[in-house]
């Protein structure tokens, strides 16, 4: 990949990390009406962590954010098949696992950017017409 799509990457991944890291609420909140599966963002998430293997031998993450990818991928790999059905939203409230999850993404921004809490969440999706 070329470096722009490295960088768009790595923003991408940032922003992704700012809306694991931040509080329950504010998660719900940024959920708003729409209806994402927990599946999706689960491997959503894990595919970060495998695109910031490559990122970080071209130098876009240092050694540390990926330690820190590592085992937020290893704790994903942990979530029993049973809690990725449904809601993301019932999954934030009831799987203890999105509490590590939040830890771990909170890393992340801290190793990469020096701190979690003045990172935005990304603009929500506008969700598009349904399949047919």
């Amino acid at each position: 990949m070329n470096d722009l799509g490295d960088a768009h990457l790595r923003t991408w991944t940032l922003h992704f990390m700012a809306l694991l890291a931040a509080d329950t609420q504010d998660q719900l909140a940024w959920l708003g009406e729409r209806e994402v599966e927990t599946k999706d963002v689960v491997e959503e998430v894990e595919l970060i962590c495998r695109v910031c293997e490559q990122l970080t031998e071209r130098g876009f993450f240092e050694p540390e954010d990926l330690r820190a990818f590592r085992d937020l991928g290893h704790r994903l790999a942990r979530i029993d098949v049973s809690c990725r059905v449904g809601h993301w939203d019932n999954a934030l409230t009831t799987d203890p696992a999105w509490d590590d999850i939040r830890l771990l993404a909170r890393q992340v921004l801290r190793t990469r950017l020096g701190d979690w809490q003045q990172q935005p969440l990304p603009r929500p999706v506008r969700p598009g017409p349904p399949d047919h």
